[in-house]
């Protein structure tokens, strides 16, 4: 056998045999232990304070631009948000100012998170819950604590907030909402919607909510790409991770 093929086989012996204890388990007709090791399906322990500083401290990589500098495209589009979220802070956040610096593809990524909100046919609950998990998931302190008070305004309890970091293999979830969990935290983890969670999913969503599950959990994956790299700081009330 070739040194590098063994040496493959080696490491994926390797990670068979230390896939952590939270990790998903997938049959051996959809994936292989390291696809299963990917998928976190309990609680990810780590430090909150830690990783608010390194991504949600404030001291942003980009400066955003100054009122006087926006283009009319930025304009429009500040006027257009504003008019859909309001804004707790006086003038133009912040987050929107630095993203005016790439109009086009702000303008883009508003468009999709407004027809998911808007237009989207998830029931909201349950599209709140995909986007607390993906925060949790992808450790995004500013879009965990916006969606906190979304999802409370939407049904959510803290209690079942506070689940939700605990993931789909939490005690108390009902067989539809661990499956709602399962599939974010597969697509994060392996990028696909598995066929048992497929089937449990369809049930009792229509083709266009299964659809959609995808498109929700990477719209808001590349929103908490952006702020995490950018650094943006945590808007008035909202208490990051703590955020409850």
């Amino acid at each position: 056998m070739p040194m590098r093929i063994l040496a493959l086989n080696l490491a994926a012996a390797l990670t068979c045999a230390t896939a952590p204890a939270n990790a998903g388990q997938l049959d051996n007709k959809e994936g292989d232990c390291m696809t299963s090791e990917r998928i976190q399906t309990g609680a990810t322990p780590f430090d909150l304070e830690a990783r608010e500083a390194q991504v949600a401290s404030g001291n942003q990589r980009i400066a955003p631009l100054e009122p006087s500098e926006f283009s009319e495209e930025a304009r429009q589009i500040a006027t257009e948000l504003q008019a859909f979220f309001g804004s707790r802070e006086e003038g133009v956040p912040k987050t929107f100012a630095t993203m005016f610096k790439h109009p086009g593809l702000y303008r883009g990524q508003m468009q999709l998170g407004l027809e998911l909100n808007q237009n989207g046919s998830l029931p909201p609950r349950e599209r709140e819950m995909v986007i607390l998990r993906t925060a949790w998931l992808v450790r995004s302190p500013f879009e965990w604590g916006e969606h906190v008070m979304y999802g409370r305004k939407l049904g959510l309890s803290s209690e079942e907030i506070e689940r939700i970091t605990q993931g789909s293999s939490a005690p108390g979830w009902n067989e539809h909402d661990r499956a709602v969990l399962r599939g974010v935290e597969e697509l994060i983890g392996d990028h696909a919607v598995s066929d048992e969670t497929w089937e449990i999913l369809s049930r009792n969503w229509t083709e266009q909510q299964l659809i959609e599950l995808p498109g929700v959990v990477g719209s808001y994956t590349l929103t908490a790409m952006i702020y995490n790299s950018l650094r943006f700081g945590l808007l008035e009330g909202n208490e990051g991770f703590s955020q409850r």
